[in-house]
């Protein structure tokens, strides 16, 4: 059975979308895109992982990987 939480936090939270890129690897690219809105926005609370694609040249070769990443966070009262 889930605990209750100790703490009575309530508050308005923001969904937003962002698309991270890797030459690499998926997960890689998912890392990238919090990474680069963490510098923006603050109280990052989920991030979810809502689709992953690829990039190809002319050549069907992968050239980049994408992972769309769905970031909530708290906004300041």
């Amino acid at each position: 059975m889930a605990k209750k939480s100790s703490s009575n936090e309530t508050g308005v939270y923001r969904v937003t979308e962002v698309i991270g890129t890797s030459k690499t690897s998926w997960e890689d690219a998912a890392k990238n895109a919090v990474e680069a809105a963490a510098k923006s926005l603050r109280d990052l609370r989920v991030a979810e992982v809502t689709k992953l694609d690829m990039r190809l040249d002319d050549n069907g070769k992968v050239v980049a990987y994408r992972a769309r990443v769905m970031l909530s966070f708290k906004y300041a009262p």
